[in-house]
């Protein structure tokens, strides 16, 4: 048995998510489903972060043990080999025996997209959320830098999640912008012929369910002065959720990293 550490990016319009469920296609299936092919037996893999329906990835990791002599390279190969397009195994590695893609995650980096302006490309619509601002970038902003911290973060959990504590640790959180023309990442062309594209950036020790997306409608509602910066102090001191804003569309956020420490056991000695 080896243990191996996936780097993985999938376009998440067409799955009902990341995690493996009853009904419908998620992207661990499919991965899972390619390593039976080439063990000729059910694998079991695990994702750092279970992104929902309509959510993408640049920097998904999940690890996996199995028995296989292939090199690092040649189960790249072989795994996206048997996957769809919109689905890549991006690197493989050898990792120790003991490496859990979720338990050792450090922290996780989301970012997400918003098209501000009166026309949106047309090749955008299942990696942005078109906002026919006209939005004060200056104050969401300003809202956005007060998410960084350890705070209780449960204003902006949507229901269902489950978590034993809804405080979170958040290390980076912040707005970058881009007048018309302006290239992100993983943006196939300019997303906007006029208007502004906006991207937020957050980076913590982990998430809630929806958090990040309701975290983005809050700095929107703000940028267009439905509420005032002040609203993020009061959802911070324990406002309810529906004091916060609307749940952004899924198509706007994408994964894009996972930290890790040098070894699983500097993890458990963190912990």
């Amino acid at each position: 048995m080896r243990t191996f550490k996936l780097l993985v990016a999938y376009d998440g319009t067409s799955f009902v998510g990341w995690q493996r469920q009853s009904a419908g296609v998620s992207v661990q299936g499919l991965i899972e489903g390619a390593l039976a092919t080439l063990a000729g037996e059910p694998v079991a893999i695990v994702g750092a972060g279970r992104t929902d329906a309509g959510v993408h990835a640049t920097g998904q990791v999940a690890s996996v043990r199995f028995n296989t002599r292939l090199a690092p390279l040649e189960l790249r190969r072989a795994i996206n080999a048997h996957l769809p397009a919109d689905v890549r195994v991006l690197n493989a590695e050898e990792a120790e025996e003991a490496f859990h893609a979720r338990f050792h995650a450090r922290t996780k980096t989301y970012e997400y997209r918003i098209l501000e302006g009166p026309l949106a490309s047309p090749f955008s619509h299942r990696f942005a959320w078109h906002v026919d601002g006209p939005l004060d970038v200056r104050h969401m902003s300003e809202a956005a830098r007060m998410i960084e911290g350890r705070h209780d973060f449960a204003c902006f959990q949507s229901a269902g999640g489950g978590v034993r504590t809804t405080i979170r640790h958040v290390i980076h959180s912040d707005l970058t912008t881009a007048d018309g023309g302006g290239r992100f990442p993983f943006a196939p062309e300019p997303f906007l012929p006029e208007g502004r594209l906006i991207l937020y950036r957050i980076t913590g020790d982990g998430f809630l369910r929806h958090m990040v997306r309701a975290i983005v409608g809050t700095l929107v509602e703000i940028g267009r002065q439905a509420a005032d910066v002040a609203l993020v102090t009061q959802l911070l001191a324990g406002a309810e959720r529906a004091s916060a804003g609307p749940t952004a569309p899924a198509r706007g956020l994408c994964l894009c990293g996972v930290s890790y420490a040098e070894t699983p056991a500097e993890v458990a000695t963190q912990r």
